[in-house]
């Protein structure tokens, strides 16, 4: 299995499918997040697939009481996507109740940000490691009905000692030689699979090879792309 999701993290739609159509033959998922989503609605998810098959990780973190979560997940759902995001801290009824609207959408709960570092939780009320954290929200998801958890790749061995079949998405993925960005807690991709991580979320070290009307560019893209899966063999 490729474990490949490149982030669509743009608010340009020719931008993102320009992306789309340099690494679909190699990756195949797409994160669309709350940026685009914002921008162009259900309207541009559509111009997107018609670029390429693939499937969505669509990534709106929807946190709020069940009815509305549940209401939103509605409203995505003819969308059909793989992976659709909620927070984890919203508990266990507005898991349980966005997870019973569509049994083809893999609700998927989102633990401790990655941006969030060890010494910033307790001040947000968290008391507890980040992998504490995070091992806890992420076995009240699951037994809440959650398909798939996103945690940092730091906390994914022990979310996989409480969830040992539930697919683990990682952000926070950093080839080797790549920037960290804003990313607080990260791991190379070969180590956050040994972790045992089941998906990868990359952006920056494949996206920021783009450039405008090169095609050199998009073959780097796609070319990048494949040196990761590579490494993953």
């Amino acid at each position: 299995m490729n474990p490949l999701i490149l982030a669509l993290d743009t608010n340009e739609i020719s931008i993102a499918e320009k992306w789309i159509e340099a690494t679909h033959s190699v990756i195949p998922t797409f994160k669309v997040g709350l940026e685009f989503y914002l921008a162009f609605g259900s309207a541009g998810l559509d111009r997107l697939r018609k670029i390429a098959d693939f499937d969505l990780f669509l990534d709106l973190k929807l946190h709020d009481i069940p009815n509305t979560v549940e209401a939103a997940v509605r409203a995505v759902a003819h969308h059909e996507p793989r992976f659709l995001t909620v927070h984890a801290a919203g508990g266990a009824e507005m898991i349980e109740r966005a997870a019973k609207v569509n049994s083809k959408i893999g609700i998927t709960a989102v633990t401790v940000l990655t941006s969030l570092s060890a010494e910033e939780l307790p001040h947000l009320g968290f008391a507890g490691s980040p992998t504490e954290i995070a091992q806890k929200m992420a076995t009240n998801a699951v037994n809440s009905g959650a398909a798939a958890i996103v945690s940092s790749p730091l906390e994914v061995a022990a979310i996989r000692s409480v969830a040992p079949s539930t697919s683990i998405i990682t952000p926070g993925v950093r080839p080797i030689g790549s920037e960290a960005g804003d990313q607080k807690r990260v791991m190379t991709p070969a180590d956050a699979i040994a972790a045992g991580s089941t998906h990868l979320v990359i952006g920056r070290p494949i996206t920021s090879l783009y450039r405008p009307a090169s095609d050199d560019s998009l073959t780097a893209m796609r070319e990048r792309a494949q040196e990761i899966v590579d490494s993953l063999r």
